[in-house]
């Protein structure tokens, strides 16, 4: 049964009927570039709305986890090079943010591994980091990706691999290295890719929102 819990708690507290889903990035300290690709979200909305029935906002907005106004977004998207840290409260914030329905989407963009997995291990002492199979809904939902995540931009060449934190069995954080999907969400003349190459970064940013809306 398709359930969307996230938005119920939404209705009831900060948002109308009327609403449709925003794609939010998180802006956070420690040195990282969270703005990098300003253009993406709102391109793979665009994307969304052409493709889906999922009623979406074509605007996008920049967020944090130090107030409570995070918890208007049921999505938030976080991207970089560098560090990324987080101070008690945001650690705190990010656990309710998640424990209300919240899903939160990690791309490294190539530099924040190390930093990354720190501050997951801080936020979720009690939750492993666990790899996520080609096998898993995310990956077959809408667009098929029988092979699992895919690769996008080459970095050290290495394997994309996918990750994700779950709670009572719910996918809250996912996160993909060696892959950068969102790079693929760019304008094309920001990175150069060829058509494939971002058609398939859209595809598996779509079943990303649709996976958050729809298990």
């Amino acid at each position: 049964m398709k359930k969307i819990a996230f938005f119920l708690l939404a209705l009831l507290t900060f948002l109308n009927a009327d609403s449709a889903l925003k794609l939010v990035r998180l802006r956070y300290d420690g040195g990282g570039d969270w703005y990098n690709d300003p253009e993406a979200l709102i391109n793979l909305a665009r994307e969304i709305k052409k493709r889906t029935n999922i009623r979406i906002d074509l605007t996008t907005d920049v967020v944090d986890f130090k107030s409570n106004a995070i918890m208007n977004y049921p999505f938030v998207f976080i991207t970089g090079h560098g560090g990324i840290t987080f101070n008690p409260s945001e650690v705190a914030r990010v656990r309710e943010y998640v424990k209300r329905g919240g899903f939160i989407y990690v791309d490294d963009d190539y530099g924040m591994d190390k930093s990354l997995r720190e501050l997951i291990k801080k936020i979720f002492p009690n939750d492993e980091l666990q790899e996520i199979p080609a096998s898993h809904p995310i990956f077959n939902c809408f667009y098929k990706f029988p092979n699992g995540l895919p690769k996008i931009h080459k970095h050290d060449d290495k394997k994309p691999q996918a990750f994700g934190i779950f709670q009572k069995k719910r996918l809250v954080l996912f996160y993909t290295l060696e892959s950068n999907i969102s790079d693929g969400w760019a304008d094309p003349q920001t990175h150069n890719d060829p058509p494939d190459i971002r058609e398939t970064a859209f595809r598996m940013g779509i079943n990303i929102i649709y996976y958050m809306l729809t298990e």
